[in-house]
């Protein structure tokens, strides 16, 4: 299938009666999005790596890329693939020594881990278009906000 290039539009907060779940949302550019529920501890490292914030220790995500960069390894993409009973899958696109190789990895993890090395995030053209949510931010509260009250 076709790969779109996406990009994280932001990490909110879905609030209803019965549950308050930390959410990212991406976006095609086109204005398509595609919310994929997370952790609270992710939500905070993507949301620290969305907003180019220097934590004053690193997070386990910055700690996983600098061990990385000590070895020479890149990180190529990620690519959100699949999906499985509202469960998405991902892979990250690593490069070292003129070959690339994939390791599974939850959307989260791969989110915060390519926003920090700047690389590109694709979604399988399939999913985005049957996660198109136009109207889903309007339901949900910026993370930031959320966590200052």
């Amino acid at each position: 299938m076709k790969q779109v290039r996406c990009e994280v539009r932001g990490v909110f907060v879905a609030i209803n009666d019965s549950a308050t779940v930390p959410v990212v949302v991406l976006t095609d550019g086109a204005g398509c999005l595609m919310p994929i529920f997370i952790g609270l501890w992710e939500a905070v490292s993507i949301n620290s790596a969305h907003n180019k914030e220097v934590p004053p220790r690193p997070f386990t995500h910055d700690l996983f890329l600098d061990l990385m960069n000590r070895f020479s390894i890149s990180v190529h993409h990620l690519q959100i693939d699949s999906a499985e009973e509202g469960v998405y899958y991902a892979q990250l696109v690593l490069a070292a020594d003129d070959r690339n190789e994939c390791l599974d990895c939850r959307p989260s993890d791969g989110i915060a881990v390519a926003l920090r090395a700047s690389a590109p995030i694709f979604v399988d053209e399939g999913l985005i278009a049957t996660a198109d949510r136009r109207g889903a931010v309007s339901d949900m509260v910026d993370l930031s906000t959320f966590l200052q009250k």
